[in-house]
């Protein structure tokens, strides 16, 4: 991880546009301490940037169906009370 406290934080923005009569998402990341920004013309550059800033493989990266590995975290939703 190249953040010295192993804390980091980004304001995440995401956007759709239309390029060849595909919808295809953008997004970019601010930091609040530094307000240093970075653009990505796709999710998976902006995925591959976050596995470089925290040291986690990508999905490609991490082995096939290995449960165990980073890539394959799954979180889950607590149900709300009704």
């Amino acid at each position: 991880m190249s953040d010295e406290q192993g804390y980091l934080a980004y304001l995440l923005r995401l956007w759709q546009i239309t390029s060849d009569g595909n919808i295809v998402w953008r997004a970019s990341v601010e930091s609040p301490h530094t307000g240093e920004r970075h653009g990505f013309a796709d999710l998976k550059a902006l995925f591959a940037f976050l596995g470089e800033k925290t040291g986690c493989p990508t999905r490609r990266e991490a082995q096939a169906g290995d449960p165990t590995s980073p890539a394959w975290v799954q979180t889950s939703r607590e149900p709300e009370n009704t």
